[in-house]
């Protein structure tokens, strides 16, 4: 059996009060702190190789984020400043008070931004996995999500709709399992799920793509920073393409690179291996 087709270990997520938000959550693990925070539409599951292999060296965080996964969706204007006030209002609630490293996948790399720019002191390092904030290319399907009206009937959720969005996340389609696809559609039927979706979309694009005005207040403010940072990439992502893994490059020199060849939008998945063997180094090497 291929790793691809290997049935997942199992998590055991619970739930706590955030502010009033019924939040989903993962925790496990001694010694220093890692939050890790999946990307839009997406869940804690994005991240369950990692928070296996974490475990064993790291105390691990890993929530649904308000508006995503199974954690409460309420009607408010969704932002990245408002989910990287969620994120320090869960790490109150769990009572980590010491500065944490913030890992995030697409949308929750553009959070962990955010937060470090937010809350300097309670960030010690960062680790962007295919993230947002590098570049205004996006996929197709989002741009034209950011359309009033249109996104509202393109995120109605259904099998064929759940297929495509799970096959879109890797290179290879091996790993579009259909466990993987039941879980895509699961989420996008959660109740409130399209309306935040879209907030947040609409919050930090348009159908020209990503705005650049956050990306320029992100880049403009996190190398002074100088927080370690890891930044990896898919080179066939086609949610947030490779190049600008190059951007990011030019934002960060301080930065550790790596670019993973023949893999998608999610490395920490579909390059679980070498994924969790490049982020422990790093966390290592920079005592995080």
């Amino acid at each position: 059996m291929t790793a691809a087709e290997s049935p997942p270990q199992p998590l055991s997520p619970q739930f706590l009060n955030v502010g009033g938000i019924r939040t989903r959550h993962v925790t496990g693990g001694e010694g220093r702190p890692v939050v890790l925070l999946h990307g839009i539409g997406r869940s804690l599951e994005d991240f369950e190789p990692t928070i296996r292999a974490l475990s064993g060296t790291h105390r691990v965080y890993a929530p649904d984020l308000i508006g995503f996964g199974y954690t409460d969706k309420p009607q408010v204007n969704y932002s990245l400043p408002g989910l990287a006030r969620f994120v320090r209002h869960y790490l109150d609630a769990v009572g980590e008070t010491r500065p944490v490293t913030l890992i995030g996948n697409s949308l929750g790399g553009a959070v962990a931004q955010t937060f470090a720019v937010i809350y300097p002191e309670q960030t010690r390092g960062l680790g962007l996995v295919n993230s947002a904030g590098f570049g205004r290319d996006v996929a197709l399907a989002l741009r034209l999500c950011a359309l009033p009206g249109l996104g509202e009937r393109l995120l109605a959720p259904g099998p064929a709709s759940a297929r495509r969005v799970t096959r879109s996340l890797f290179a290879s389609p091996a790993f579009a399992t259909p466990e993987r696809v039941a879980h895509t559609l699961a989420l996008a039927r959660q109740p409130g799920a399209a309306r935040a979706f879209l907030s947040v979309l609409r919050s930090i694009g348009t159908v020209r793509g990503a705005r650049a005005e956050w990306q320029a207040k992100l880049a403009g403010r996190l190398p002074a920073l100088k927080r370690p940072t890891l930044i990896v990439w898919g080179d066939r992502d086609e949610i947030l393409p490779a190049h600008h893994l190059e951007a990011a490059r030019r934002t960060h020199p301080h930065a550790t690179v790596h670019l993973f060849t023949q893999t998608g939008h999610v490395p920490q998945i579909e390059r679980e291996a070498e994924f969790n063997a490049l982020l422990h180094a790093f966390l290592e090497h920079n005592r995080l």
